[in-house]
């Protein structure tokens, strides 16, 4: 990002010299792109993990703490507003969250107005992942009247004169003709009504994730200021408006609450700050400095955190607007940061030369490979990323239990594979219209039990395909791996009746194998035959090299 020296300092509210600066920032965690000696402008490169430093009021924050001026966990005297907001149910199957503050008395200039879209911009690229995962507005809150209220509008069904623009469109032209809107039409496709947010007057705010309503626009005169953000993921929602609040802040304003109706919570924004209590001897076995509780806890401070310590249990009090503190390791992370990367000093290290091999399971997964390459199949690689109807309803396979991806992006990525064949089936989907026999295989992990547990498959699309030859490439393998096994007769509907066998070893199935049933083949789209085998690998390797998963 690209901030200014002067206006830094301006916020910080101390004479800080240039050098000091770009000194203590990559300290920090960031990085140091550009500086021209005698220039005002800096581009620092921030950490994807501190979204709340994107901008020039978090980053002189986070130096108010680390310089000293400021330690310690930062308050924030919430007001009531005597602003509502209302989500309606018809809105929550199209964009379930909506969270409002509003932040007064803020003192906006030329640098801040920059400053705060450009933040805005950077969290929608980045935890937005480019809007589709949260949008965010901020509006006069002078030129609108509460309540405001979240709902669904039919696309032509009204008009408002949308940012940067000068005549009303309805939401249907704005996804045609606007530039946001085509740029990001893309988000609401399939839908048959969009989200917008009006005032009382019915007044429109926001067409999210589109573009905020012109009349709404934020200018130099601006004092107060109404926040929105909308989205499918409530804790990253939540993290927007409390980052951009707290950068308000620093520009001078307070906050002050929005009653919510139809929210998860009945007020936003949440400034209670998140607690997390971990081991101070394993705090300074990783970090490597004995600290005691007492030096931790400034440590923290120094951090922009709060902290206690009793004994061995080291708190740290979070600030609401860091939401990337997930682990133990991040508080020893911010100990060690809070101490200071430049106190650590040089130590010589014994270095001891050795020489890397692979590990007994890799030389196994190797082996097979080598195995089936030499039968003449061809090596694939494909994502764990599926779908239940794939997984499940297509090919006939047993269900099991999946991890299921909490906001996935399309219909073809909503769990993780639990068998290997509808990944390699859809390879024979796309390439449907090449050349026969088509011979590919993949070992790879599969996830069971939420455990990655590695499958070795092969199909094979021909003109024509027997039990016989996927029975015979089938024993083949386990053959060669000197596997001892037997086979019984496999029920499941995948395959042609009488023509699919279950692979047992000592007693357990590990797999199975046979000639695909005609439906299975045409859900998956695919007009020729073709034959299957799958098997579990972890327990023969476990078998074969000793070593247990």
């Amino acid at each position: 990002m690209n901030t200014s020296y002067k206006d830094t300092v301006r916020i910080i509210g101390r004479d800080v010299p240039i050098e000091t600066v770009l000194k203590e920032v990559p300290l920090l965690g960031g990085v140091l792109d550009e500086h021209e000696e005698g220039s005002d402008a800096t581009a620092i490169a921030l950490f994807p993990n501190r979204p709340d430093m994107y901008s020039a009021e978090g980053i002189a924050r986070g130096l108010k703490a680390f310089l000293g001026f400021e330690p310690g966990l930062k308050s924030y005297d919430i007001e009531e507003s005597g602003v509502k907001a209302i989500v309606t149910d018809e809105v929550k199957a199209i964009r379930p969250y909506f969270m409002a503050a509003v932040v007064k008395g803020v003192s906006i200039d030329d640098q801040a107005l920059k400053s705060v879209m450009e933040l805005q911009e950077k969290l929608h690229t980045t935890l937005g992942r480019k809007r589709s995962k949260l949008a965010i507005g901020v509006h006069d809150l002078d030129k609108v009247v509460p309540p405001f209220t979240f709902r669904a509008v039919d696309p032509d069904g009204m008009s408002f004169v949308p940012l940067t623009k000068t005549e009303a469109m309805t939401p249907r032209e704005i996804l045609e003709k606007h530039e946001k809107g085509k740029a990001f039409a893309h988000l609401l496709d399939g839908y048959e009504k969009y989200p917008m947010i009006f005032d009382a007057n019915g007044d429109v705010l926001s067409f999210p994730p589109i573009i905020n309503g012109a009349q709404t626009t934020v200018t130099v005169n601006t004092r107060n200021i109404f926040i929105d953000v909308t989205g499918f993921d409530e804790k990253s929602v939540e993290s927007s408006l409390n980052i951009v609040a707290a950068a308000l802040v620093e520009r001078g304003g307070h906050i002050c609450s929005v009653e919510m109706e139809g929210a998860p919570k009945k007020v936003y924004p949440d400034f209670t700050p998140a607690e997390r209590t971990v081991s101070l001897a394993a705090c300074n076995a990783v970090n490597g400095i004995p600290l005691t509780g007492e030096e931790a806890v400034k440590a923290l401070e120094r951090s922009g955190m709060g902290g206690k310590c009793d004994g061995d249990r080291l708190t740290a009090y979070i600030p609401a607007y860091r939401f990337d503190i997930l682990h133990d390791a991040d508080i020893y992370e911010e100990v060690a940061v809070g101490y200071g990367f430049e106190k650590y000093g040089m130590k010589k290290m014994n270095v001891t030369q050795t020489f890397g091999k692979l590990l007994p399971e890799t030389t196994f997964s190797e082996n097979v490979k080598d195995i089936m390459v030499g039968m003449g199949y061809m090596e694939l690689t494909t994502l764990t990323l599926s779908n239940e109807r794939e997984e499940f309803e297509i090919s006939g396979l047993p269900v099991v239990d999946v991890v299921k991806v909490k906001n996935p992006i399309t219909e073809d990525h909503t769990c993780l594979r639990a068998y290997m064949m509808p990944s390699l089936m859809r390879i024979l989907r796309h390439n449907k219209n090449r050349d026969l026999p088509q011979k590919i295989f993949e070992v790879g992990y599969v996830i069971r039990d939420t455990k990655c547990v590695t499958h070795l498959c092969a199909l094979q699309a021909a003109s024509r395909t027997s039990f016989t030859e996927i029975k015979s490439v089938t024993e083949s393998v386990l053959r060669e791996l000197n596997v001892e096994y037997s086979i019984s007769l496999c029920d499941l509907s995948t395959f042609l009746p009488g023509r699919g066998a279950y692979i047992e070893v000592e007693g357990e199935r590990i797999g199975f194998f046979g000639e695909m049933s005609p439906k299975c083949i045409t859900d998956f789209e695919l007009t020729h035959p073709v034959m299957m085998m799958e098997m579990v690998l972890t327990d023969l390797i476990a078998k074969k090299t000793g070593r247990l998963f």
